[in-house]
C-alpha cells in the first residue's frame, strides 16, 4: 500500500511487441543497422524479436541474440524457396506482435502477403524501411513491393536520396530517419588507434612508408569493384606508396579474383573476405575508399567518418549528403577509375590534406548516432499504436 499522502505508483505499461523482419542477417549494411537498432532499443517499453528468411545469411544472429532478443530462422535456402512464408505465418499467429517492421524490399513484398492472409483482427501494424534506392530493386520485387506497400502504416527512408527515389505518391507518407553507428564504440577504437594500426599493418605486411587504403563492401556489382581494381592498377603504375585491402564477401568473389590476377595487383590489393572487425580495419587505415555505382546511405561510410578515416567516395545515393568534396572527404564520379586514382594520389602525396579531411569527417560524424535514430524509430512505433511519444 502506498504511504499516506503519496499517489499510487502508475502501473507499468505493457511493452510494445515488435517483430523486425529482414531477408538475411549477413554482414551487409541494412542488416548491421537492424542489429544496432535492436541493441539500442528501449527494453522497458519495447519487446524486440527478429525474423530472417535466408538460412545461410546468419553472421549477425549471435549479435542480435546477445541483446536478449529472440531470433527466428525462417529456413529459406534461396530466394525462390517460398516455404519460409508458411513458417512466418505460424510465427505471426503465435507471436501476438503489435508491429511488424520490414527491412529490404524482398521481405516486405512477400511478408505483407503473409500478413494479409491472417484474419483482420489478427493483423499487426506494419511499416517498412527503405535502405537503398527504390528504383534500383529487381523488377519483379519492385512491382510486388509497390503493389503491397499501401497496407503499411508508415514508411521510413534512411537518407534524403532514398526518399527522393521513392515513387512520388509514397513520399507524402514517408519520413527520413538518418541512421547511424555506435559512436561510443568508434571512440574506443580511436583511443586505441596506434596499437590497432600497428597490429593491422603487421598483419597485412605493410612497410613503414606505405599507406593503407581500405574498402568495406560486399562483393556485388553495385559496389564498383570493377572501378576500384582498375584504379588500383593505375595507382600502382604511378609507383605510389599505397596498398589496398577489401573486406567483404559475395557472389562476385571468383570473378573479381580473376580480374585481380589479370591486372597483376598481387599483394598490393588484398581481398580479406568477411571481417567481423571491419571497424578496426577502418581505424587502422589511412584512407577509406568506396567506389560504388549505387548506394542508399552506406553504414561503412558512417563508420569510416566516425573513426576519422580520410574518405574517398563516389557521388551516388546518400553519399554526397555525408561527404562534402574537399571539406570532410573527396568525391569522385561513379564509374571513373582515372578520377578515383587521381583522388588516391592526392591524399597519398599530401599528408596535410589527409589530416584535415580526417579531422573534419570525425567531427561531422556526431550526427550519425544510432541511439538517436533508435529513439526516432521508437517514436514512430508509439504513434502507430496510439501511445504518446
Amino acid at each position: 500500500m502506498p504511504a499516506p499522502g503519496n499517489p499510487p505508483t502508475p502501473e507499468t505499461p505493457v511493452r510494445i511487441r515488435v517483430l523486425l523482419t529482414i531477408k538475411g542477417l549477413g554482414p551487409g549494411g541494412a542488416e548491421r543497422l537492424l542489429s544496432d537498432l535492436v541493441a539500442s532499443g528501449d527494453r522497458g517499453e519495447f519487446d524486440y524479436e527478429v525474423a530472417y528468411i535466408l538460412d545461410s545469411e546468419d553472421a549477425l544472429v549471435a549479435d542480435v541474440q546477445a541483446t536478449g532478443s529472440s531470433v527466428h530462422r525462417l529456413g529459406a535456402t534461396k530466394n525462390w524457396d517460398l516455404r519460409w512464408m508458411a513458417a512466418y505465418r505460424r510465427l505471426l499467429r503465435a507471436g501476438n506482435f503489435d508491429i511488424v517492421h520490414f527491412h529490404l524490399p524482398y521481405s516486405a513484398a512477400l511478408g505483407r502477403l503473409v500478413i494479409a492472409s491472417l484474419g483482420r483482427g489478427n493483423r499487426p501494424i506494419t511499416l517498412y524501411t527503405e535502405h537503398s534506392l527504390w528504383n534500383k530493386a529487381a523488377v519483379l520485387v519492385k512491382i510486388l513491393n509497390r503493389s503491397t506497400v499501401s497496407s503499411d502504416q508508415a514508411l521510413v527512408a534512411v537518407s534524403g536520396a532514398a526518399y527522393d527515389a521513392l515513387p512520388r505518391s509514397l513520399q507524402a507518407n514517408a519520413q527520413v530517419v538518418v541512421h547511424g553507428v555506435n559512436l561510443s564504440l568508434s571512440q574506443a577504437m580511436v583511443e586505441q588507434r596506434q596499437e590497432i594500426r600497428h597490429q593491422v599493418r603487421t598483419e597485412l605486411g605493410l612497410g613503414p612508408g606505405e599507406l593503407l587504403a581500405v574498402t568495406v563492401a560486399n562483393l556485388r556489382s553495385e559496389k564498383g569493384y570493377d572501378v576500384l581494381l582498375e584504379a588500383a592498377r593505375l595507382v600502382i603504375g604511378r609507383d605510389l606508396p599505397i596498398r589496398l585491402a577489401a573486406a567483404g564477401q559475395g557472389s562476385m568473389e571468383t570473378e573479381l579474383s580473376e580480374i585481380h590476377k589479370r591486372l597483376g595487383l598481387g599483394e598490393r590489393f588484398q581481398f580479406l573476405g568477411h571481417r567481423g572487425d571491419a571497424l578496426r580495419l577502418m581505424t587502422a587505415a589511412d584512407v577509406f575508399v568506396l567506389a560504388s555505382h549505387q548506394e542508399g546511405l552506406p553504414v561503412a561510410l558512417m563508420e569510416a567518418a566516425s573513426v576519422g578515416a580520410t574518405i574517398i567516395a563516389t557521388a551516388v545515393g546518400g553519399v554526397p549528403q555525408v561527404v562534402t568534396d574537399g571539406v570532410n572527404g573527396l568525391i569522385v564520379p561513379p564509374g571513373d577509375p582515372v578520377a578515383l586514382a587521381d583522388a588516391l594520389e592526392r591524399v597519398c602525396v599530401d599528408p596535410d590534406l589527409r589530416d584535415r579531411l580526417s579531422r573534419q569527417a570525425m567531427a561531422d560524424s556526431a550526427r550519425f548516432d544510432i541511439a538517436r535514430a533508435s529513439g526516432e524509430i521508437e517514436d514512430i512505433y508509439r504513434r502507430l499504436v496510439g501511445r504518446t511519444p
